[in-house]
């Protein structure tokens, strides 16, 4: 009888433990759906401080939580250049920060400084005029890996379905390379999807600021 309630205990266990990590990836987005829409963008011109980052996409949390600790107030943000589905990890590129400041709004000195201080590179995007966005919920650390499996193809399967002229289904393409590694960009066909990560989301929306850090 003994051994039946210990085995009766540990199925229990084993069943919560199944259920417990099953609503984990659910909470994480796993039922999530990935909105994508285009038309005006979301963000204007920008102001950001970054560093550039060559490898698989997911080893970028450090640089993530490094910028958010100089400034939590400030929203991250990502600019992936390679679709990780078509390019090798470890030749996959992309450039993490902060948001110093957006539109007609001066970034903070003190910021820049600060930013410097700690090895960023400081760049400003010129305001697109159409874009491709998607939202994807970001809950957990998790999040972030899902959205890395979801976010691109859904892009690239919105893309196909609805071809506008002058918008091609590639990620952010370099004009050229600036000292450090950041890319040059162009006009809106130069520039044609970024992904753009904030604390209250993994995609465009997300990119606008909650504060200013000055």
């Amino acid at each position: 009888m003994s051994d039946l309630l210990l085995l009766g205990l540990i199925g229990g266990l084993t069943l919560l433990l199944l259920l417990t990590l099953l609503a984990f990836v659910g909470y994480s987005g796993l039922l999530a759906g990935v909105a994508v829409s285009a038309g005006s963008p979301p963000i204007r011109n920008i102001t950001v401080a970054y560093k550039f980052h060559v490898g698989p996409y997911g080893d970028t949390g450090p640089l993530f939580t490094e910028s958010c600790s100089i400034s939590p107030k400030l929203h991250s943000i990502a600019v992936y250049y390679d679709n990780p589905h078509m390019v090798a990890p470890e030749k996959c590129r992309c450039a993490v920060g902060s948001i110093l400041s957006e539109g007609e709004e001066s970034p903070c000195p003190e910021l820049i400084h600060l930013y410097q201080k700690f090895g960023f590179k400081i760049f400003s995007f010129p305001a697109p005029s159409h874009v491709v966005t998607a939202t994807f919920p970001y809950t957990t650390t998790l999040s972030i890996w899902l959205a890395i499996q979801r976010v691109h193809p859904a892009l690239d399967t919105y893309i196909k379905v609805r071809h506008r002229p002058g918008m091609c289904g590639g990620l952010a393409r370099p004009l050229g390379w600036e000292p450090g590694g950041m890319p040059r960009m162009g006009g809106r066909s130069d520039l044609e999807r970024a992904a753009l990560w904030g604390p209250h989301g993994a995609g465009a929306e997300g990119a606008r600021k909650i504060g200013r850090g000055c």
